[in-house]
């Protein structure tokens, strides 16, 4: 198994996310035909709808009745919080999801797998336990139906660091990959199943091998357990401004390791991390000298 592979490719894979867009996550509901003034930001309504909570008095008595007015109406839309699930307090259940890195974070994960595949076709046939006359003899779409759709899942014996420390290391990089979007745990544990189950196990590494019964529940279940430790863990050193032991520069190592997909791409789109102060800004720009010509990354904390 090298599922560990795409992990490794993401910083060669990520792509470049426009800066300044809000996230969309959602705490509260109100009304779609009602036009909120622009100083309402942030005024919540309940799901009962028999409480109004208004933020530092924003909101005027006029501007309650036409929040309020039609209050009947049966459709509902989601106010964003504008909030990185690290500006909340932790929780379990708070669902606050950033879409547009959650996707992106997936087409990154969806690159590497490609580019995986492709580096595993190329590999010479010592390199790993897979039946290398079935691969290079049978075509590869052929040998997908042949291991998810005739034969289907075995039990595997490969070597148990693979199957009981990669594995789930890779699970809990995948659980990371949403839980730090805003997701709660569990639909970062289905975004780990998925990824792990349809985009592994029965997509990329069955072209090389029929799915292994293990690696189905292991990966996804341990490595979502793996990666709320990992989540809490992130959560404390982002706390600390990126310090770990004192040392941000072991802090920052310390977070990639623990979310190695959004710290990849964050380089190129900046974190969402920091709730108040500065923030991490970076920018690639072409540099053309009379001894060098290339490009120029330049990440500020």
């Amino acid at each position: 198994m090298i599922r560990i592979l795409p992990t490794i490719l993401l910083s060669v894979f990520t792509l470049v996310c426009a800066k300044g867009e809000t996230p969309d996550p959602s705490l509260a509901t109100v009304y779609p035909d009602i036009t909120l003034p622009a100083d309402t930001a942030g005024l919540m309504v309940t799901d009962v709808v028999d409480e109004v909570i208004l933020p530092d008095s924003v909101v005027s008595e006029q501007q309650l009745d036409v929040i309020t007015a039609d209050i009947e109406h049966a459709g509902l839309i989601d106010i964003p919080d504008f909030k990185s699930i690290y500006c909340h307090p932790y929780s379990m259940t708070l669902n606050s999801p950033d879409w547009k890195r959650m996707w992106t974070n997936t087409a990154v994960l969806a690159g590497a797998y490609v580019s995986t595949l492709l580096v595993l076709e190329c590999l010479p046939a010592d390199a790993t336990a897979w039946n290398r006359a079935e691969i290079r003899n049978v075509p590869m779409f052929k040998r997908w139906r042949n291991h998810v759709l005739r034969q289907g899942p075995e039990w595997d014996h490969d070597n148990p660091v693979f199957n009981f420390v990669l594995h789930p290391y890779a699970g809990a990089a995948y659980f990371m990959s949403a839980r730090s979007c805003g997701f709660n745990f569990w639909r970062s544990f289905l975004y780990s199943a998925c990824v792990s189950t349809i985009g592994w196990e029965f997509g990329i590494e069955a072209f090389m091998e029929r799915p292994s019964i293990q690696d189905i529940f292991i990966t996804p279940i341990v490595g979502s357990v793996m990666g709320e430790c990992f989540y809490r863990a992130k959560r404390h050193i982002v706390e600390d401004d990126y310090h770990l032991l004192g040392s941000k520069v072991l802090g920052n190592i310390a977070v990639f390791f623990l979310d190695p997909v959004n710290e990849a791409v964050d380089l190129f789109r900046g974190r969402n991390t920091h709730c108040a102060g500065t923030k991490v800004t970076s920018s690639i720009s072409p540099v053309i000298t009379d001894s060098y010509k290339g490009f120029s990354l330049q990440v500020t904390f």
